[in-house]
């Protein structure tokens, strides 16, 4: 099996709204239907066009992607069947390389992703609540550490 992370091309769109929906409905189970609906539309017309997208591949199939503003991680999601194997990781890792401070924002009910941010180094900065779904965020920091 060959992992590899690229760029992401305007025809991946369809494929990293799949693995969105996926991943979404699994972290998110308290979010409404009508929210995630909404969001689909929200990645197609917003937020890719709007942020650096890289994903991460198994043997040319898309397993999961990562989207920067700047330095913050506006979305980080990896197929649920393909969970444990490290590509969150690898996608973390990849945008690292760019960035010596990384920041995300996580919403507090969202285990799997608070998880995954903890094993990761992140550490909470602020807490504040979600609008649109009345849920609360959890603002994280990562700091690469100096050799």
């Amino acid at each position: 099996m060959q992992t590899t992370i690229r760029a992401f091309k305007e025809t991946d769109t369809d494929t990293l709204i799949n693995v969105w929906y996926q991943s979404s409905s699994l972290a998110h189970p308290f979010l409404t239907a009508d929210f995630m609906e909404q969001e689909k539309k929200n990645i197609r017309e917003i937020y890719i066009p709007n942020t650096l997208t890289w994903v991460v591949t198994t043997d040319d199939q898309i397993d999961g992607f990562i989207s920067m503003i700047s330095n913050e991680v506006g979305a980080i999601f990896v197929h649920p069947n393909k969970h444990g194997q490290g590509l969150g990781k690898q996608l973390m890792d990849h945008v690292s390389l760019l960035h010596s401070e990384l920041e995300v924002e996580v919403f507090k009910n969202n285990s799997i992703g608070r998880a995954f941010y903890d094993r990761y180094g992140f550490e909470q900065i602020a807490e504040s609540v979600h609008e649109p779904t009345n849920q609360k965020l959890i603002r994280m920091k990562y700091k690469k550490q100096q050799p």
